[in-house]
């Protein structure tokens, strides 16, 4: 069973950067599809980006688009969401997950890491 640990996450100001990383153990790192979500306090968790398991495919949301980059280094089974320009209303706990096709659909996915806060401040 695959597991997924977060990392990365923090407090930025508003226009700053973080990149988060989703460390994967006990599976098949390059035959997973991997994607990134976020929640925010008092709303639905939503999708933000997804890479295939080759890295050659990504999707990102139309609201990170421009700003955010998902990537994957398969020799270190590790998943990354590299986030520039930040915005207020990035601030959210954000999660990776793995499942066995690229997707923005949440049940698509089989396995989910703890997460990690991300915090922007205007």
């Amino acid at each position: 069973q695959v597991q997924l640990v977060e990392s990365g996450g923090g407090l930025v100001q508003a226009g700053g950067s973080l990149r988060l990383s989703c460390a994967a153990s006990g599976g098949t790192f390059g035959a997973l599809a991997m994607g990134w979500f976020r929640q925010a306090p008092g709303k639905e968790r939503e999708f933000v980006a997804t890479i295939s398991g080759s890295g050659g495919y990504t999707s990102h949301a139309d609201s990170v688009k421009g700003r955010f980059t998902i990537s994957r280094d398969n020799a270190k089974n590790t998943a990354y969401l590299q986030m520039n320009s930040l915005k207020p209303e990035d601030t959210a706990a954000y999660y990776c997950a793995a499942g066995r096709f690229v997707s923005g659909t949440l049940s698509h996915y089989d396995v989910w890491g703890q997460g990690t806060q991300v915090t922007v401040s205007s």
